[in-house]
């Protein structure tokens, strides 16, 4: 697989001293599983490294920015910021998804999964920025790519840096008192392409369904759905 690595580094707006270090963020495990003669390495210890730097970036900005805020309110506005749904948007937005080398079975995926490759490559890739050009370099990366396109309050008043299945629990068990169950209601397809419906209940009245590729995803889906329903 032959990815243009300079084409993406151009679309991030970062010129990199060393390219292979951009090439490595982008390498998923499964990659190597399929192509163990490639000499490369994956990006979970550069993930490692990201995921701190992120960290300590929005942890810092947040201080600034509201220094009135009490430490736990600033917690929440950091989990609106780092987290697997904000990094997914953020993926989708640079492209980073069409750069990934992957084996086929995780290129084939569509779902939660792939979403949490292409978040977690994200920190890879500011723990690229990083070692090749250091703190300020990868924070304004951090400020331009995330900081700047994500309104904070909203995101913290309607808590959607939680997932839906998340919030519809905490909405239910708030406002009905009760702790939704899911329960399958149909399953398609041969194994390796299966597809699933499920069904999401509060005590014994189904609110949603949701269809998906695997049992999270459908619930993931049930769950948004009840949301709308609900007005919750």
């Amino acid at each position: 697989m032959t990815v243009n690595f300079e084409s993406l580094a151009e679309h991030l707006g970062v010129t990199f001293d060393d390219i292979s270090l951009l090439r490595t963020a982008c390498t998923h495990r499964s990659y190597l599983n399929e192509n163990k003669g490639a000499g490369l390495e994956h990006n979970e210890r550069m993930e490692f490294l990201g995921d701190a730097v992120l960290e300590l970036v929005v942890t810092s900005f947040l201080y600034r920015k509201y220094p009135k805020k009490p430490e736990g309110e600033l917690t929440a506005f950091r989990s609106a910021l780092v987290n697997t749904v904000s990094l997914t948007k953020t993926a989708e937005r640079i492209g980073l998804g069409d750069y990934m080398l992957l084996s086929r079975g995780e290129a084939r995926d569509t779902g939660r999964a792939r979403a949490v490759i292409v978040a977690n490559a994200v920190e890879a890739v500011i723990g690229a920025i990083y070692l090749d050009h250091g703190y300020d370099a990868a924070a304004n990366f951090i400020a331009s790519h995330i900081l700047e396109t994500i309104d904070i309050e909203e995101i913290v008043r309607k808590k959607t840096w939680l997932d839906a299945k998340s919030r519809f629990q905490e909405a239910a068990q708030d406002k009905a008192g009760v702790t939704p169950t899911y329960k399958t209601l149909k399953e398609t397809g041969p194994d390796h392409d299966k597809q699933f419906t499920l069904g999401v209940f509060l005590r014994d009245v189904m609110v949603a369904t949701g269809n998906g590729a695997s049992k999270q995803d459908a619930e993931q889906k049930a769950a948004e759905k009840a949301l709308e329903i609900k007005g919750w």
